[in-house]
């Protein structure tokens, strides 16, 4: 996924590409990827597993060059039926 999007959306190193990078080349393709990828992800649960076809999964990616922290935020909506 990363190579592919690096394709779609290349850092700007020269600053010819995009306008914005006041916190460096990695900053405003980090946005343009975040937007292609999308920021939220809904997934169902059955039986207290979640419910992914053979090949699906879940991925987390990065688009920032440097160390920082993230977190993640898990959010259940849903009923429990006995």
């Amino acid at each position: 996924m990363t190579t592919a999007l690096n394709r779609v959306v290349p850092d700007d190193h020269n600053g010819d590409y995009f306008v914005h990078l006041d916190e460096g080349a990695d900053d405003m393709s980090g946005h343009a990827k975040s937007s292609l990828v999308g920021v939220s992800l809904n997934v169902p649960i059955t039986d207290g597993r979640l419910n992914l076809g053979t090949w699906q999964g879940v991925y987390l990616m990065e688009f920032r060059n440097y160390r920082h922290t993230r977190y993640c935020l898990a959010t259940i909506n849903g009923a429990k039926y006995d």
